[in-house]
């Protein structure tokens, strides 16, 4: 699989980008580790599918896991040293959408900014060789519109546009995180824009082919089991 390094959002017509990754304080030596982390985004051509057609995510007051979910895998870690890896999401820039003759056009300024939440995957902290060896996923991270979320969930607008940012950070321990230094990894194809339900028919009937397709592997993968056992 062909490796992409993070780029920055190109900006839209009308409206300023997305905001810079967190800026931390730099230890002082680091500890000594010697890296150079590289990411791959994990189903890239699935994203590029609804990236093309414009990615939609449903947000709910309850909480709803993303679609496509966000799955990385890493290289060029220091086996031994421990790492804690993040996700946030961000407004991709400061507009508010609608979706009108079958395209979203801007609609006006972006309503204020929902309070920013990180998002720590639950094997953190993890050596960089127990990392390396699998698919890094976020799949149990959840978008809400509920402003008094209580649960962790990731709050966002509907009808705003977003961009996944995924961060490595050498700590061993999470206390430690406000004084580590971040490095941001951003694909543009994972962009979406948060909508309560879908607002373009494409993006919702290539959903269901896409869970209609899990389906018939889970239930080719149940049956192979059986005929085994």
């Amino acid at each position: 699989m062909q490796q992409h390094k993070p780029h920055l959002l190109s900006r839209p017509h009308g409206c300023s980008t997305m905001g810079p990754p967190p800026q931390m304080p730099m230890l002082p030596d680091d500890d000594g580790v010697i890296d150079d982390p590289k990411v791959e985004l994990e189903g890239r051509e699935l994203w590029e599918q609804f990236h093309v057609l414009g990615t939609e995510m449903v947000i709910t007051k309850s909480g709803r896991r993303m679609f496509p979910p966000f799955k990385v895998r890493i290289s060029g870690l220091e086996k031994r040293a421990k790492y804690i890896l993040l996700m946030d999401i961000v407004p991709a820039d400061d507009c508010r959408y609608k979706f009108h003759n079958s395209r979203w056009i801007v609609a006006g300024k972006a309503d204020p900014e929902m309070p920013k939440r990180m998002y720590i995957h639950p094997d953190s902290p993890a050596t960089g060789d127990q990392w390396m060896q699998k698919v890094c996923s976020f799949h149990k991270l959840k978008l809400t519109n509920n402003i008094s979320d209580k649960h962790g969930f990731t709050i966002l607008n509907s009808m705003h546009k977003y961009q996944p940012r995924f961060h490595i950070v050498h700590a061993n321990d999470i206390l430690k995180l406000p004084f580590s230094t971040f490095r941001t990894f951003v694909f543009k194809e994972t962009e979406f824009i948060a909508v309560t339900a879908y607002q373009n028919e494409k993006v919702s009937i290539k959903c269901f082919e896409c869970s209609r397709s899990l389906c018939t592997f889970l239930r080719l993968g149940h049956f192979a089991s059986s005929f085994r056992g």
